[in-house]
């Protein structure tokens, strides 16, 4: 097992700071009071601190139990249970009391559910855009296994940004998203930007797992081939001893030097860090061009 580097280890979070547990307590106060899932808490992101105290945090609907088995996450698998057709009601009461500006929202991936839950999000955006609607709303979706017009459903209802997570390169995909296929995920992002191009796409992927640097970098062109327009490199962190172990923890200058490649590609923005995530700093990867509201 290769252990965690000291350099790491610095900057870990401290979980364990008062000041930022107390300021943290609002965001969970709201979260538990409504009965909320988010993919901080299940996928056990190591920002979790961070985004609560700052009164934000990525929204998770359609339940806590995911119907695939990918070998990163930390998210519970299972049998789901049935849609919660009040959920998008505490999501805007979230919303509203966290007084968050731009929204995202992403979900289990539920392949028992004919639309693989599509119109659960279609509602959530509908009663954002109806009852918040200056907040900025960015949806990160599953594949819907490759079916497009259920894509499509999402996409007309205009959300800010559609993000959907690559994860890894083509050769990984076997052992890291065994239920997911690479071209498939392409396909939806370039899918989405030739619906409405007015809207931003965004996809993200891990480092640490086995893969080499040429891989990466061809991986993020290919995003860019398909009309990605912004992309989140992270290290990826075991979740728990399920998952799959990390092969590499890569240096800072690492993730420097993937930033500096893939901005040369065109993308309107890149992240890339040890502690990037996909939803980490949502609002500041965009910056101010969600100003203008789209059509």
């Amino acid at each position: 097992m290769v252990k965690i580097p000291e350099w790491i280890k610095r900057d870990i979070p401290r979980k364990k700071s008062l000041l930022v547990k107390k300021n943290s307590l609002g965001t969970l106060n709201v979260i538990s009071e409504l009965k909320l899932n988010t993919v901080c808490q299940s996928a056990k992101c190591p920002n979790i601190e961070t985004c609560f105290k700052n009164s934000t945090a990525t929204f998770m609907i359609l339940g806590s139990v995911c119907t695939r088995a990918c070998g990163f996450c930390g998210v519970g698998k299972g049998k789901p249970a049935d849609i919660d057709n009040n959920e998008p009601l505490r999501i805007v009461d979230a919303v509203r009391q966290l007084k968050i500006k731009h929204a995202v929202i992403t979900s289990v991936t539920r392949d028992d559910l004919p639309d693989g839950g599509a119109g659960q999000f279609i509602k959530v955006i509908n009663l954002l855009r109806k009852e918040v609607p200056d907040v900025a709303v960015e949806v990160l979706t599953p594949d819907f296994k490759g079916d497009l017009e259920v894509t499509k459903g999402i996409l007309l209802q205009k959300p800010d940004i559609f993000n959907h997570n690559i994860e890894t390169v083509p050769r990984l995909y076997g052992k890291v998203r065994p239920q997911a296929v690479y071209k498939r995920s392409l396909d939806i992002l370039r899918f989405a930007k030739g619906h409405n191009k007015k809207i931003f796409t965004k996809s993200g992927i891990m480092v640490g797992l086995g893969e080499k640097k040429e891989e990466v970098l061809s991986s993020l062109l290919d995003l860019r081939e398909n009309n990605c327009d912004y992309v989140t490199i992270g290290q990826y962190f075991r979740p728990n001893i399920k998952n799959l172990p990390v092969v590499e923890y890569l240096p800072k200058e690492y993730f420097v030097g993937i930033e500096n490649e893939a901005k040369k590609m065109g993308f309107l923005n890149v992240f890339s860090g040890t502690w990037v995530r996909s939803s980490f700093h949502a609002e500041k990867l965009v910056g101010a061009r969600l100003a203008v509201p789209l059509p």
